[in-house]
């Protein structure tokens, strides 16, 4: 029986580095040798970091890397519609360069690939990263569609049991969240359903494994919501500003900074 043991977080991310250099890489002039020699990095990075948590450590990095076109169809896809949703972005380039929300999201992709092949703690340092370069916590367990957009991203998260469907778009401080941390409940659906062309707008909190938010909707921001939403639905919270003059104004005790 292989004794796990701790990969170098530093491996990971420079690994993680040579997977994105590869799916998108800096310039489109590579040799046939040196497209190769490409592949052949972050292969042999992937395989030295299993090398203590897999005794199939060839055939997991065989079939990641196999898997890769199909990663990159996805990702592509993803950017695509960021692109489409954020009248900010001027071309697809900048999305996959500069983009936080999309970074979070090649980091998901990646790891999310590498948990279905049952590879222990690789994916959650993977998506670790993502946390902390971008502010973006999604957990590679969580089941997401495509075409997904996170604009602004920072705040977000999605919890291991979530389930979104395609053309689902979040904004930043969304969280997708359980009713209870109880440990019992570990191996039960926590996390809500969102189904296909939802937006998410900021702030909003949405809990609960048995919640589904119907296809179609729109939930604004600073939503709270623990119950499932019918399709075609749109939900918003609605706050009280009041606007007076300063002349002769007491301020309330309740008055917070």
């Amino acid at each position: 029986m292989l004794n796990i043991t701790f990969p170098d977080k530093k491996a990971v991310e420079k690994t993680i580095k040579s997977i994105f250099r590869l799916l998108f890489p800096s310039t489109n002039s590579y040799s046939e040798t040196e497209a190769e020699n490409n592949l052949n990095d972050p292969q042999n990075q992937m395989l030295s970091i299993l090398s203590g948590l897999t005794e199939n450590k060839e055939k997991v990095t065989q079939l990641f890397f196999k898997n890769i076109e199909n990663i990159k169809k996805t990702l592509l896809k993803d950017a695509n519609f960021i692109l489409e949703s954020d009248p900010a972005a001027t071309q697809l380039i900048e999305v996959i360069a500069i983009y936080p929300g999309f970074l979070a999201i090649f980091c998901y992709r990646i790891a999310n690939s590498l948990a279905q092949l049952s590879v222990p703690l690789l994916p959650r340092i993977i998506t670790e990263y993502a946390h902390k370069v971008t502010g973006i916590d999604i957990h590679p367990l969580a089941s997401i569609g495509c075409p997904f957009s996170i604009d602004h991203g920072t705040g977000i998260v999605i919890g291991e049991t979530a389930i979104i469907g395609n053309n689902v778009k979040l904004y930043q401080g969304v969280t997708l969240g359980a009713l209870s941390v109880a440990k019992d409940k570990a191996s039960k659906k926590r996390h809500p359903t969102i189904e296909d062309n939802v937006i998410l707008y900021s702030g909003c909190t949405i809990l609960g494994g048995e919640t589904v938010i119907g296809r179609n909707s729109i939930i604004g921001g600073n939503v709270w919501l623990t119950e499932s939403i019918a399709p075609f639905s749109v939900v918003y919270h609605k706050s009280e500003i009041i606007v007076r003059n300063q002349n002769g104004f007491q301020e309330p005790v309740n008055f917070i900074i």
